[in-house]
């Protein structure tokens, strides 16, 4: 029986995907106004970003318990192995939430094979990690070796974003408030990056053509073989800039593909318009 992959709705991958690849989705939850939305089936992204700009203040929260149980359930009563790919659990309460109910249910079915990788990785950071791993699950690979795969691709991702105002971050707690104070006036853009699961600012750069050339100097220092791997960017209603960040890395280091995206609802709640972000690996793996 093919493995089973799960991924929660921070992968920042389009809805097409999990119907094509057969990758069971756990949405994050997005609140605008009083109003209870599950990111990616039943919101898109720009309903953020205007609801953002018209000053109201989005409010997140974690997959729901219940649909964990309910998927767990399902699966451990047919006897599927699975692997669920997670947000990073320094960013989301998703992850532990996960691991509590997979241990109620495995009470009551305890040789139910589910393995939740806690990726210390976010948006299309973890979107790569899927896709690879879904890729793996329909050419019916063992569980073990797909783990092994996931694990690598997650403890290897890196993660460069730029972001308009850090202070949507600040104000989810995503950065600290002192990291965020920045003098916006001067046209000052930050660079940040993901340490051991969490959003660090690295740098403060003036100008979006710097930071995107900088980003590039980033990118030669960190990566590995790049013209042999997916490079991924994802975009907060900024499409025209990931393109051109696109055609920076095609022209600079020649990859398999480069793989675009927009940020979905729970990310870019927290984001704002106008962010960029760059994915790739600072190893690959062993088989490529």
């Amino acid at each position: 029986m093919q493995v089973r992959i799960l991924a929660d709705s921070a992968c920042d991958l389009p809805k097409s995907f999990y119907e094509e690849h057969h990758v069971t989705l756990f949405p994050l939850k997005v609140e605008i106004n009083g109003k209870e939305y599950e990111d990616v089936k039943s919101i898109d992204p720009y309903t953020v970003y205007e609801a953002i700009r018209s000053g109201i203040v989005p409010k997140t929260s974690q997959v729901s318990p219940l649909l964990f149980e309910e998927v767990f359930t399902e699966m451990a009563e047919k006897g599927e192995d699975g692997i669920y790919i997670a947000f990073s659990s320094e960013l989301s309460g998703t992850y532990s939430t996960a691991v509590m109910i997979l241990d109620q249910v495995k009470e009551k079915y305890p040789n139910f094979n589910l393995t939740i990788v806690d990726t210390k990785c976010a948006s299309l950071g973890i979107g790569l990690v899927v896709r690879e791993a879904a890729v793996l699950a329909a050419k019916n690979i063992e569980k073990e070796k797909i783990l092994e795969d996931v694990q690598f691709r997650s403890t290897h991702m890196e993660h460069l974003f730029t972001v308009e105002d850090l202070d949507y971050l600040a104000k989810g707690g995503r950065v600290s408030k002192a990291s965020a104070f920045l003098g916006g006036l001067l046209n000052i853009k930050p660079i940040l990056n993901v340490e051991d699961g969490k959003l660090v600012p690295i740098e403060k750069i003036r100008g979006k053509k710097k930071v995107m050339r900088r980003i590039i100097e980033i990118m030669k220092d960190r990566g590995a073989d790049m013209d042999n791997q997916v490079i991924g960017i994802s975009h907060a209603d900024c499409e025209d800039n990931a393109i051109e960040m696109k055609a920076m890395i095609e022209d600079e280091f020649h990859p398999v593909e480069v793989f675009m995206t927009s940020i979905g609802s729970a990310i870019g709640s927290h984001t704002g318009a106008g962010t960029i972000s760059i994915f790739f690996l600072n190893e690959l793996p062993s088989s490529n």
